[in-house]
């Protein structure tokens, strides 16, 4: 990409897209396509088509998507698995049908199966059963890493996938019904302190055991690919590090300075019990992570103190 190159950050307000425009316009890209979902409903393949027909990009970012923890995942099925495979379809097709160079399309680590071997490599995708609470989502991101890949086979595009593990960082959703574990807990345990709650009850058993990534490591790592990675398949993006539940809980009431105690609700549900990227690939070609957990998580909560 040259620095004057157009580029289209679909979900550019969302927390990985607002973490590739930040770090970008850091590199002294300054030629960007930015709509909100208000100016452009990406579900909408004729609006898409016009976007792209009259615009042009030169590369594209697809970090647009409908997103949410196991709760929202679980409940609105329909909309997670309808909704994203428009997303995606659309601006994929439409980059095939416009010759943009290249496209990153951003997906999940949940498209691996719930039982999948740990920590988990490229070559384990479509070899077991999903986890039922996010299946749609899943379907719908695989779905997209196969569009990538058959739009590459047929038609020649510079089309490249990417799997984030959990992300965290700016712009996060702290939705108490709707959002990740990491934003979740944070909210928790701040309202708590302020409000001298004796008590933070943290969904399931603790036991699972997850992999972070702040949005800004994702970010670098995502530019990176775009101007190293041309290939089929996809890109584990993560750190090669997990803990459970209970310890990222404690680490949280550390950072929060709570002071009450930790209560496991062990009616909700863990969800897969294990999810570690294996990211000896993306490792080998030359980009490892720089932000540790706790000094993201310090940084995500001092801003969020701000705010709130």
């Amino acid at each position: 990409m040259e620095k004057n190159s157009k580029i289209y950050i679909a979900g550019h307000r969302g927390m990985v897209g607002s973490a590739i425009h930040r770090y970008l316009i850091g590199k002294g890209f300054n030629n960007f396509l930015l709509r909100t979902s208000a100016e452009l409903d990406l579900r909408n393949q004729l609006a898409v088509n016009n976007f792209f027909e009259t615009e042009k990009p030169e590369y594209v970012f697809l970090a647009a998507a409908k997103v949410g923890g196991i709760i929202s995942n679980n409940t609105y099925r329909a909309d997670f698995i309808y909704e994203n495979t428009m997303i995606q379809s659309n601006i994929i097709h439409a980059s095939y049908v416009t010759k943009v160079n290249k496209l990153l399309f951003l997906g999940s680590s949940c498209i691996y199966p719930k039982l999948a071997p740990q920590p988990m490599s490229e070559d384990l995708l479509l070899t077991g059963p999903l986890e039922y609470t996010n299946e749609p989502y899943a379907i719908a991101k695989i779905a997209g890493i196969k569009m990538c890949d058959a739009y590459r086979e047929q038609y020649g595009c510079n089309f490249i996938s990417v799997m984030p593990t959990n992300l965290y960082g700016p712009n996060d959703n702290y939705d108490l019904q709707n959002a990740h574990v990491l934003p979740s807990l944070l909210r928790k345990f701040h309202e708590a302190k302020i409000n001298n709650i004796p008590a933070v009850t943290v969904w399931g058993t603790g036991s699972p055991l997850r992999e972070f990534l702040h949005a800004d490591d994702l970010a670098s790592a995502s530019c990176f690919l775009m101007e190293k990675y041309d290939a089929a398949g996809l890109v584990n993006i993560g750190t090669g590090t997990d803990l459970t539940i209970a310890a990222l809980a404690s680490m949280i009431k550390e950072v929060v300075e709570y002071e009450g105690a930790i209560v496991y609700d062990h009616t909700k549900p863990d969800g897969t019990p294990r999810k570690l990227l294996d990211v000896s690939k993306l490792h080998d070609l030359g980009w490892k992570h720089t932000i540790e957990l706790r000094d993201g998580i310090t940084a995500v909560y001092n801003s969020y103190k701000l705010e709130n």
